[in-house]
């Protein structure tokens, strides 16, 4: 099962939708396309979407967003976890997209960043 966090309205995001669709996915896996805007990710699915990147939550955030500024994320003594509650209740701030393939996820920005979930696995 290959999992897309997309925003329908982002060009990256599309654009990785596409990729998926039309190359890197060959086998026909079947595709869950998650619209976080309109199902926004709790705490728990953010923080295991987290692990799962293996970067830091700042890494998941958009700090273009003006709701960034107005909450005051930029602030280096706010916790991951006032972060992650930030992410929950203004999902707009979720990188996009976040393609999750085989307990592995990537950020989609450039698109083609989701090719490293279809390359084999270093032995």
């Amino acid at each position: 099962m290959i999992t897309i966090y997309h925003n329908p309205r982002c060009s990256k995001s599309r654009g990785a939708c596409e990729l998926i669709n039309g190359v890197y996915n060959p086998s026909n896996e079947p595709v869950e396309i998650v619209e976080y805007l309109r199902t926004p990710l709790s705490v728990a699915q953010l923080k295991e979407l987290n692990r799962m990147l293996g970067s830091t939550v700042r890494e998941m955030i958009r700090d273009s967003e003006p709701v960034y500024k107005e909450l005051g994320l930029a602030d280096t003594s706010l916790t991951d976890d006032q972060l992650y509650e930030a992410m929950a209740a203004n999902p707009i701030l979720l990188q996009r997209p976040i393609v999750v393939r085989d307990g592995r996820a990537v950020i989609g920005r450039p698109p083609e960043n989701v090719k490293v979930l279809f390359a084999a696995p270093a032995k």
